[in-house]
C-alpha cells in the first residue's frame, strides 16, 4: 500500500440513474458501467452477459484469410506442418490451439518450441533450417516472428512457405530523406513470407476492432478461419465448432497470462474459457488444475494468473517449454499427470530462485540513486534468465518505475523488461537499439539481448530516454476509483452484482470504491502468522464494518479509535461458520485527522 498514491475518482455520470432503471441494477453498478465507457443500455447488456456471438469475424484480421486458405490446402494435401511457438503461457497455449485444430481437421502437424536460454525468444535461423531440412512443407509461427527478417528468409530460400502470426510490435523502415531526416510515414519493415497474421498490421481492409489480441487469441481466430476454409463457407462443421468452444479454455489461459486488456472479445474469450476450464476435454488442462489443487473449484482470473499460469511458465523458465505443450497436446492421461507434477516441482524451484534475485535487486535499487532516475536498469552475473521477468514485475510493483533486468552470463546479457502505464517499452528499446543485439515486445513487456560490454551504455541511454519522456506525475502510483460509496451501500447484493463485471484483469480491473468520512471504531489488530496484516473496524452513520488491509500491519500503530480516515476499498464476501458477511479489503488509506 502506498500512502502517497494519487486518487482518481471517476466523475458522477448524469445518465447513471436512468441507466440503472433500464438495466434493473443498482445506481452504483450503473455508475461503474458508465465510468468505464458503457452508457448505452445494449452495450451494457452485452458487457454484463458476454456471448460468443459477439466475437469478431476472423476475416477482419489482416492476413488471416490468406493464411487460413494456405493451411487448409496443406491439411487436405497432408503436407507436414510445423507450428513454431514461444516458451511463455501465451506461446504454449497458442501452439496447442493450432496443433489441436489442424489435427482435428485431419492435417499432419508437429510443434517446435525454442529453448529460452539456448535459443532465446522468437524465430531463429538455425531452427528454421532444421525444420525445413526435416521435411516441413509449411511453418506457422505463433506469438512471434513479425521482426524475424533473417530467419524468414531462410525458409524462403529453402522453398518452404512461412506464415507468421504475432501481436508484438514490428520494426519500421526508416529511410532518411534528402535532408538526412527520417522519412514519414514510417512503414512496417516485415519479413518475406507467405502471410503475416497480425491484428494491428496496416492493410487494405477496415481496421480490426480488437487490436489487443494476444498470441493465443490470434491462434484461436486463425483456427476458426481454417475451419471456415475447410468447410468452404462462413460456418464450420459441428465437430469443429465444439472444438472451438473447448479451445476458449486455452485462449483464456493465454489471454489472462499475457496481461492484455480484458475488454471486448478478449473479455469474451476469457469469460467463456474460464467457465470451460473445469469441463475441458483436454487431459492436460485437467492435470494442470489437479496439480494446483483446484479441482472442483470455480476458476477466475486470479487462479489463472497466479496459480495455473506460473506452473506452465515454469517449464520455459527452469527447463524446456515443450513439456508444457506436450502436456496440453499429445500426452496421455498418465503422461500429463507426470508432466504436471514435474512442472509443480519446477515452479517451486522457480520461486526459490526468484526470491534470491529479488532480494539482490531491491538492495541494488536502495543503494542506487532512485530519486534521480525515471527507470531502473539492473544487471547481475549468474542471474537465472528464466526468472528475471517475474523479478522485474516485483521491482515495478515496489518502486513504480519501468524496470529492465539483465542476466549476464559468459559476456552476454539476456534481459526482461516491465513497464508502468504511460511508458512504451518497445519504443524505448528501439530508441536505444544501437546498444542492443536484439529486442522485441510491446508496450508493457519486452525482452532484449545485449553484450556485457555494452550494458552500462545501454543503461545510461535507457534511463536518459525514460527521464525525457516520462512526466513526473506518472512516477507516483495512481489508484483509480470507480465511484464514491457509503458503508450502507456495502451489501451482499452489491458484491454479487460487482462480480458480474468480471473476469477482471488488465484493462478491466476489479471495481474500487472511495469511502470518505469513516471513523476507526476500535483499536486495530495485527493478524496473520507474523502480524503482517491489519484488521480494523470502521463506522459511518451508525453502521460498523470489518476491514482487512493486507501487508499493512505496521499501520496499526498510527490508527487510534476515533481517527478519521478515507479508504479505497474492494467489497468482498466473507463466509465463516455458515454465515456470510460483507468485508472491505483496503487498497489505500488516508488519515484526515
Amino acid at each position: 500500500m502506498h500512502l502517497t498514491r494519487r486518487w482518481t475518482i471517476a466523475p458522477t455520470h448524469d445518465a447513471a440513474s436512468a441507466l440503472a432503471d433500464r438495466l434493473k441494477v443498482s445506481p452504483l453498478i450503473a455508475q461503474i458501467l458508465a465510468s468505464r465507457g458503457f452508457t448505452e443500455p445494449d452495450a451494457c447488456r452485452d458487457f454484463l452477459k458476454p456471448s460468443l456471438k459477439l466475437l469478431h469475424d476472423p476475416a477482419g484480421i489482416p492476413g488471416l484469410t490468406k493464411a487460413a486458405q494456405r493451411i487448409a490446402k496443406a491439411v487436405v494435401d497432408r503436407d507436414k506442418i510445423v507450428v513454431y511457438g514461444d516458451y511463455d503461457v501465451d506461446g504454449i497455449t497458442a501452439t496447442s490451439i493450432l496443433w489441436h485444430a489442424i489435427r482435428r481437421l485431419g492435417g499432419v502437424v508437429e510443434y517446435y518450441i525454442p529453448h529460452r536460454i539456448e535459443e532465446g525468444y522468437g524465430l531463429n535461423a538455425d531452427a528454421v533450417a532444421e525444420i525445413c531440412n526435416a521435411g516441413a512443407k509449411l511453418i506457422i509461427t505463433v506469438d512471434c516472428g513479425v521482426t524475424a527478417i533473417g530467419p524468414a528468409q531462410v525458409a524462403a530460400d529453402k522453398g518452404v512457405d512461412l506464415i507468421i502470426t504475432d501481436h508484438h510490435e514490428w520494426r519500421e523502415n526508416v529511410e532518411p530523406d534528402a535532408g538526412g531526416l527520417a522519412a514519414e510515414p514510417r512503414m512496417p519493415l516485415l519479413p518475406n513470407c507467405h502471410a503475416i497474421v497480425h491484428p494491428r498490421l496496416p492493410w487494405d481492409g477496415p481496421t480490426y476492432p480488437n487490436p489487443h489480441l494476444c498470441g493465443a487469441g490470434v491462434a484461436f481466430k486463425l483456427a476458426w478461419g481454417i475451419g471456415q476454409a475447410i468447410s468452404g463457407g462462413n460456418r464450420v462443421g459441428d465437430d469443429f465448432r465444439s472444438f472451438l468452444v473447448d479451445a476458449t479454455a486455452l485462449a483464456a489461459l493465454g489471454t489472462i497470462a499475457d496481461v492484455v486488456p480484458l475488454v471486448g472479445e478478449n473479455r469474451i474469450l476469457a469469460a467463456f474459457g474460464l467457465g470451460g476450464l473445469k469441463q475441458s476435454q483436454l487431459t492436460g488442462i485437467q492435470a494442470l488444475i489437479e496439480s494446483a489443487n483446484l479441482t472442483g473449484q470455480k476458476l477466475d482470473s486470479f487462479h489463472v494468473g497466479f496459480l495455473l499460469a506460473p506452473r506452465l511458465n515454469a517449464s520455459g523458465r527452469m527447463g524446456h517449454a515443450r513439456l508444457a505443450v506436450e502436456m496440453l497436446t499429445e500426452a496421455s492421461h498418465d503422461r500429463a499427470v507426470e508432466i504436471a507434477t514435474f512442472l509443480e516441482t519446477q515452479n517451486r524451484e522457480r520461486q526459490v530462485t526468484e526470491r534470491g534475485i529479488v532480494d539482490i535487486a531491491v538492495q541494488q535499487v536502495v543503494d542506487g540513486k532512485l530519486d534521480e532516475n525515471s527507470a531502473i536498469v539492473l544487471g547481475g552475473e549468474g542471474w537465472h534468465p528464466g526468472v528475471i521477468g517475474i523479478v522485474a514485475s516485483r521491482i515495478v510493483d515496489k518502486f513504480h518505475r519501468p524496470v529492465v533486468m539483465v542476466a549476464i552470463n559468459n559476456g552476454l546479457g539476456q534481459g526482461s523488461c516491465r513497464s508502468i502505464p504511460g511508458f512504451h517499452l518497445a519504443k524505448a528499446l528501439e530508441a536505444c537499439g544501437d546498444y542492443l543485439d536484439s529486442y522485441g515486445g510491446h508496450e508493457m513487456a519486452a525482452g532484449l539481448k545485449v553484450q556485457a560490454v555494452n550494458f552500462e551504455a545501454f543503461r545510461d541511454a535507457f534511463c536518459a530516454h525514460a527521464k525525457a519522456v516520462i512526466a513526473p506525475e506518472l512516477l507516483v502510483p495512481e489508484i483509480s476509483l470507480d465511484a464514491e460509496a457509503d458503508l450502507q451501500h456495502m451489501t451482499e447484493a452489491l458484491v454479487t452484482d460487482l462480480g458480474r463485471l468480471g473476469p477482471f484483469g488488465h484493462g478491466n480491473r476489479k471495481p474500487l470504491l472511495a469511502c470518505r468520512g469513516l471513523e476507526v471504531a476500535a483499536a486495530p489488530r495485527r493478524v496473520g502468522k507474523t502480524g503482517d496484516h491489519l484488521q480494523l473496524f470502521v463506522k459511518q452513520f451508525g453502521r460498523q464494518m470489518k476491514c482487512i488491509a493486507f501487508g499493512q500491519g505496521k499501520l496499526g500503530d498510527s490508527l487510534k479509535p476515533g481517527t478519521k480516515i478515507d479508504m479505497a476499498v474492494e467489497p468482498t464476501l466473507n463466509e465463516f461458520n455458515g454465515r456470510v458477511s460483507v468485508e472491505l479489503t483496503v487498497k489505500d488509506l488516508r488519515m484526515t485527522s
